[in-house]
């Protein structure tokens, strides 16, 4: 299977009600649940992972503030609110000191992002080589791969690549909105991959609730085999 993380997110950014929305999904089988780094205070943040750490849940922070300073502030905050896992940033030099000694897990953005909401740029090779580059580096954990904000690339072609080149577990992030994407991510060997603003959308199961949405993303997660 591959693992689902729900992203209490929209647009790039933690919905305003995230907290109200926790409770909706609260009895659902996820295990991986997480939000961004900004849209919500670092105070609603360190809320959100204290309700979800005592569901026994590991959560997700992921980083997408382009700015370098922003992005170093968003992983001492990360540190902060106890987030078991930092997923996205483009400034490795900068944040594995930081998270030395701690137990979060790091997972980089590979290649080059750009632009709010991110935008993956790059040949297949590029990012395949920055993937194969990062994973080798002491502190980094994984990979959080935009494939589907990706303009150009054949998306197969490129997760697979990645997933190759990656020694480590690889989480496809962003635009993903139909089952069949997450069976393609599935099959490209991906170990998990991200759905937020596809559930708020009710784009996975037309015109049902939140929940059902994150109950059709896990059962399709299920299903779907790992490379």
């Amino acid at each position: 299977m591959a693992e689902f993380i729900f992203m209490l997110t929209k647009n790039d950014a933690t919905v305003q009600d995230a907290l109200d929305v926790y409770e909706q999904v609260r009895g659902t089988d996820l295990r991986w649940i997480g939000f961004k780094d900004i849209g919500v205070s670092v105070e609603t943040q360190k809320m959100l992972a204290g309700r979800m750490h005592a569901d026994g849940r590991t959560v997700v922070l992921e980083i997408v503030s382009t700015d370098a300073t922003a992005e170093l502030s968003s992983v001492r905050a990360g540190i902060e609110i106890g987030a078991d896992v930092i997923m996205g940033g483009t400034n490795p030099d900068a944040a594995i000191p930081l998270l030395v000694g701690t137990a979060v897990r790091y997972f980089p953005f590979p290649g080059r992002v750009v632009d709010h909401p991110s935008i993956l740029e790059g040949s297949i090779e590029e990012i395949a080589a920055s993937a194969a580059a990062l994973t080798a580096r002491p502190g980094v954990g994984g990979l959080d791969l935009l494939a589907y904000r990706h303009r150009t690339a054949d998306i197969p072609s490129l997760m697979r690549a990645v997933v190759s080149a990656s020694s480590g577990p690889v989480v496809v992030a962003g635009s993903i909105d139909t089952v069949a994407q997450i069976e393609t991510v599935a099959g490209c060997g991906a170990w998990g991959f991200t759905i937020g603003g596809a559930v708020f959308d009710r784009l996975l199961v037309p015109g049902a609730s939140l929940q059902q949405q994150v109950e059709a993303a896990l059962r399709a997660a299920s299903k779907a085999l790992a490379g």
